[in-house]
């Protein structure tokens, strides 16, 4: 399939960009502070391309197919996958890592299915995901989700009055996890550690 990097217009692009959400009146109707080129890493691009999963960011076109076929776009003005990519494209590694948005993804695969380019959306925005990890950014109810995991060995806290009326209803005990081994596994990937590294995180540290 044919396919077009960003690389010859990128640049004309990225400041043109930069001073339209820099004036005044843009920046307060999105609510957000101008954006600055020192905020600009022009490397980040690169470090996205030659990443496991988002290898092929740099052939978006921009054409918005992700967006306007994606389940959760539909019900969030928050979340648009084609403007995670453009921000990415442009350098805008903060801006991305810190953004809420980054973790609304139900990872359907639909983007990545349906994509002109063949890029695998989805995962690339599983790698905006780690990458936040590592530089200690990660929405706060996935890490209450990994607390819970850690505690219980279900990402979710069952309810007692759930469990009760199941109780009443003759429905079989809830399976019990081998919380040991999940932690020993989390443990072993260095997974605990890293979210220790995150603001807010609370996990036990003798896990």
């Amino acid at each position: 399939m044919f396919t077009l990097t960003t690389k010859p217009w990128v640049t004309v692009l990225t400041d043109v960009w930069v001073k339209f959400m820099s004036e005044p009146e843009v920046s307060q109707t999105f609510g957000s502070p101008p954006i600055k080129s020192s905020d600009l890493n022009s490397k980040f691009k690169y470090e996205l391309a030659e990443t496991m999963g988002s290898e092929k960011i740099l052939h978006c076109l921009q054409c918005g197919t992700c967006t306007s076929d994606c389940p959760i776009a539909r019900y969030s003005n928050n979340y648009r996958p084609r403007t995670l990519i453009h921000m990415a494209i442009l350098g805008l590694k903060d801006h991305i890592l810190n953004n809420d948005a980054i973790w609304l993804c139900a990872t359907c695969f639909t983007c990545t299915d349906r994509c002109p380019q063949n890029i695998d959306v989805a995962n690339v925005i599983r790698v905006f995901r780690n990458i936040a990890i590592e530089n200690g950014c990660m929405h706060p109810i996935f890490k209450e989700q990994i607390k819970t995991l850690l505690e219980t060995g279900y990402t979710y806290k069952i309810p007692d009055i759930r469990i009760k009326k199941r109780s009443e209803q003759g429905l079989p005990p809830l399976p019990t996890c081998n919380i040991e081994n999940i932690q020993k596994i989390l443990k072993n990937t260095k997974f605990i550690k890293q979210i220790q590294n995150t603001p807010g995180a609370t996990t036990n540290d003798n896990q």
